[in-house]
């Protein structure tokens, strides 16, 4: 009996073994990231809704405690301990991000009117510190604002620091620490930005008698944009969650959101409040990445600014 259907076309093979590739080369991506990532997630996302049993550990039957918890209310009454901690994490983060834009703009800058040949050698210059471990350049951070040191006695000098007081533990020294961990995060995208720059529309802007500040923003804020924003979710986001840095430089003075969530997991033994913690700094990302979204469009009005 003669086979009476349709034949597979060249084509149509092909097109089955790219797909058989593309399914091989993706699945161990996918799955590690199932692994490692979806389902501790979905797993923190269940805890949350859980009741707090013996000794800490999450327990049937479901409740939203834990959220009542994190937004002050105990059994004691209502305590805005956690809203200040959120608000100083909000506050934290926006002053860092801001300073970080304001040193990384000249860097970048810098870096793109050397000489072709030095500029591997200053982004190196850049990026070197970041190979340490974070635990220990805060240490380091420590030492050097420690009283007695060069930067305290400065700052003693002029009022800044009462005498023999160091500038640290405080919420000046977190925000020097998350400026110097996440500065290369924003020089990277935004030197890369620079690269890109059209100097004609800087000329036309000088040859139309603009100033140094209206020139920066018409000609060369709209070209560097989709640098700064990309530097902006890179700096943000970890900052808003950092832990290391404020539980060593803030030394208990500047506890931030990521301190809370992590202190629930280990000293305080509440996990349905860390994780309705940790929900809560998931959102705050969402939220932050939507408003920056926007932003990029209002501003960029095209989309290769849009995050």
């Amino acid at each position: 009996m003669a086979y009476s259907g349709v034949r597979p076309t060249t084509r149509s093979r092909a097109m089955v073994s790219e797909t058989r590739h593309l399914l091989f080369t993706v699945a161990p991506g996918a799955v590690w990231i199932v692994i490692f990532l979806v389902l501790p997630s979905a797993y923190l996302m269940s805890v949350a809704f859980m009741s707090t049993g013996i000794y800490g550990l999450p327990e049937l039957p479901l409740s939203l405690e834990s959220f009542r918890r994190l937004a002050g209310f105990g059994f004691l009454g209502w305590s805005p301990g956690n809203i200040y901690t959120l608000l100083r994490s909000l506050w934290q983060t926006l002053v860092s991000t801001a300073l970080v834009m304001v040193v990384a703009y000249p860097i970048a800058y810098y870096i793109t009117t050397c000489r072709e040949r030095w500029r591997p050698i200053m982004l190196l210059l850049v990026v070197v510190p970041s190979w340490t471990n974070q635990v220990i350049r805060t240490f380091g951070w420590m030492n050097l604002l420690a009283p007695g040191t060069p930067l305290a006695n400065l700052a003693e000098l002029v009022g800044f620091i009462p005498p023999n007081m160091g500038l640290y533990p405080s919420n000046f020294a977190v925000t020097l620490g998350l400026v110097y961990n996440f500065l290369p995060f924003m020089v990277l995208p935004l030197y890369a930005a620079f690269e890109k720059l059209d100097t004609a529309q800087v000329q036309a802007a000088q040859d139309l008698y603009a100033s140094p500040v209206r020139a920066f923003w018409h000609a060369v804020f709209p070209q560097t944009l989709p640098g700064l924003l990309a530097g902006t979710v890179l700096v943000a986001i970890p900052a808003f969650g950092m832990y290391v840095i404020p539980e060593l430089l803030g030394g208990g003075k500047g506890m931030m959101l990521g301190n809370l969530v992590a202190n629930q997991f280990a000293g305080s033994a509440n996990w349905p409040l860390g994780a309705a913690g940790a929900i809560l700094m998931l959102i705050a990302t969402f939220i932050g990445l939507f408003a920056m979204r926007r932003i990029g469009k209002r501003l960029g009005g095209g989309e290769e600014v849009v995050i």
